[in-house]
């Protein structure tokens, strides 16, 4: 009986080596695992963020564009009313300066 004991308490130590050994198998496994899961979640989230990067940028060109365009539009607008406006003040200035010629 002692002898049967002792078999049974070996195998018993043995299977636990082998479960304890396949146990931690199985963890580095789904450690690896994880980690590549991980990766491919990080470079897909990149991925993504870069996208929306890019669509944020144009965007931002895109309105850019058109606050600009209405400035130089504003500008031009402006620069012509002033134009106009010299344009018609030459004569006062011609005489102004005509009447300072001949009076000395």
């Amino acid at each position: 009986m002692a002898f049967e004991a002792i078999t049974l308490i070996c195998e018993a130590e043995e299977y636990a080596k082998r479960s304890r050994a396949q146990v931690m198998a199985d963890a580095r496994e789904r450690e690896s695992l994880a980690e590549i899961d991980g990766k491919i979640l990080v470079s897909d989230a990149a991925k993504r963020a870069l996208a929306e990067v890019r669509e944020a940028r144009t965007k931002s060109d895109t309105a850019a564009m058109a606050v600009a365009e209405a400035i130089a539009g504003e500008a031009e607008n402006k620069k012509s009313a002033m134009r106009k406006h010299a344009e018609g003040q030459l004569d006062k200035a011609a005489s102004f300066i005509a009447e300072r010629i001949v009076k000395g």
